[in-house]
């Protein structure tokens, strides 16, 4: 077989020449790290359904995000499981002057200003209902929920919050939320929009973090059918009109094509969510023995960044980040 000229595997032979080929990068700088908030400030309580990662109350979160920014870790999302007394059907909560959520935002930009945070900006987490929209004679109202939403953002924004995170799906609400907030005076934060949010089974370990499953029903009338890819291109476009500054697409794994097409498609930075049940699914089967839990991490993150992601949310970023600098000390 002498006359075989191009021979691909020369620029596989070694860890040099395969680092120097190498077409996807992956830095602690594409990762931003999603944290629960709990009520209570001293408090630190595992999810089960999630190995190694917690609620958090104020005190040790502050510890935590302290860690994080030692391996590297500037970027965090932030979710509240907030106690079901706190909870009502127009999700008032969400913006009261006592909210620990809003509390805890000061305290972290107080303590770690140099930290970028983005807030969640939905019903579900205050509201006694479930949903992420107004619930009406089991129908979620589309035009009644802007309004709450808006209360939400502005309450976020004064508490400090960098991006704001609309996670509803409801049909305008990056416009509706980007008018309010330039009348509040914060035209400075931004908003990350949850362009491409499926109705996804993989969503269930976030839900038992947060105690947010619906109450009755389920989310098919505003979060998208899985089958659909065009789809995620329509409401790209209309975010992108409507003042976006970041589209997202969750979850990832399963939606790497969607996760190149939006990319394809838009000149904003593109956002993953790498979320819950993708995280637990590597780590039941990696305490099983059935894959090594490190090499399937990598590999899922490094794809999630080849399908054109710009930046990830995932719960392995302290892991990775780790995974990164415990290299570095052998160069």
């Amino acid at each position: 077989m002498e006359d075989i000229r191009q021979r691909p595997r020369r620029n596989r032979q070694s860890a040099v020449v395969r680092a120097l080929f190498r077409e996807t990068s992956l830095t602690v700088d594409h990762l931003i790290y999603p944290l629960f908030l709990e009520s209570k400030p001293l408090l630190k309580t595992e999810i089960s359904s999630m190995p190694g990662i917690y609620r958090w109350g104020e005190e040790v979160l502050l510890k935590e995000i302290e860690k994080c920014v030692a391996l590297g870790i500037r970027a965090f999302v932030l979710f509240p499981a907030v106690p079901d007394e706190l909870k009502d059907s127009s999700a008032s909560y969400s913006w009261d002057k006592n909210n620990f959520y809003l509390k805890a935002i000061r305290r972290i930009k107080q303590h770690f200003p140099e930290v970028w945070l983005v807030s969640d900006v939905a019903m579900d987490p205050y509201s006694s209902d479930g949903h992420d929209g107004w619930v009406e004679d089991g129908k979620i109202i589309n035009d009644k929920t802007l309004p709450v939403l808006g209360q939400m953002a502005v309450a976020q924004a004064d508490a400090g919050i960098d991006m704001i995170g609309p996670s509803d799906m409801m049909d305008g609400r990056v416009g509706y939320l980007r008018t309010v907030l330039d009348r509040a005076g914060f035209q400075q934060t931004g908003i990350l929009s949850y362009t491409a949010k499926y109705a996804s089974a993989f969503y269930g370990p976030f839900r038992d973090a947060l105690d947010s499953a619906p109450k009755s029903g389920d989310k098919k009338t505003y979060q998208m059918d899985y089958a659909n890819r065009k789809e995620a291109i329509r409401e790209l476009r209309l975010d992108e009109q409507e003042g976006a500054d970041m589209v997202m697409v969750k979850p990832a794994w399963s939606y790497l094509d969607v996760i190149s097409e939006v990319k394809a498609h838009s000149t904003l930075p593109v956002a993953a969510y790498n979320v819950s049940g993708e995280y637990a699914m590597i780590k039941a089967a990696a305490a099983n023995g059935w894959i090594d839990g490190t090499q399937a991490m990598e590999e899922m993150l490094v794809s999630i960044r080849r399908a054109g992601a710009d930046v990830i949310l995932t719960y392995f970023a302290p892991e990775y980040a780790s995974l990164i600098q415990n290299r570095s000390k052998y160069i």
